[in-house]
């Protein structure tokens, strides 16, 4: 049987534990997919300015602080746009992940996490209520 790419199952990924998934379920919502969000940023000459800066000046650097920023901001709102595409309420355990590549002069900024969905208390959720021990009188 030959599947097409656009089939949509029940099947999702995700970067939960165990334990967090229970705890997601257990409170109504249903985890969707993982999604991901990243931004090449080019520093250009900016890393020039940095280079040399780094033996001369103290300080913040606000321009590069600036580009950090807008990097992670762009990573984010793709990764959000994911979450919207799979019809989810918001996106949980996100991992932010920072790298420089070619020669320091450009910036990946990558947002991971799992979109989760609101579905409410069902018959087919696990059981929220503790579980009691009953110890024999006799």
């Amino acid at each position: 049987m030959d599947v097409q790419s656009d089939y949509r199952g029940q099947a999702f990924t995700s970067d939960l534990s165990g334990q967090e998934f229970w705890l997601v379920v257990d409170k109504g919502f249903l985890p969707v997919g993982i999604v991901m969000g990243n931004c090449i940023y080019a520093l250009g000459a900016l890393h020039h300015v940095v280079t040399n800066a780094k033996s001369t000046l103290r300080g913040e650097l606000k321009d590069y602080s600036e580009a950090m920023y807008q990097a992670r901001e762009l990573a984010l709102a793709r990764m959000q746009f994911e979450a919207d595409q799979l019809g989810a309420d918001g996106v949980i355990g996100i991992d932010m992940k920072m790298e420089m590549l070619h020669d320091n002069e450009w910036m990946e900024v990558i947002a991971i996490g799992t979109a989760v969905r609101y579905v409410g208390a069902g018959p087919n959720k696990p059981p929220t209520d503790r579980g009691k021990v009953v110890i024999p009188t006799n």
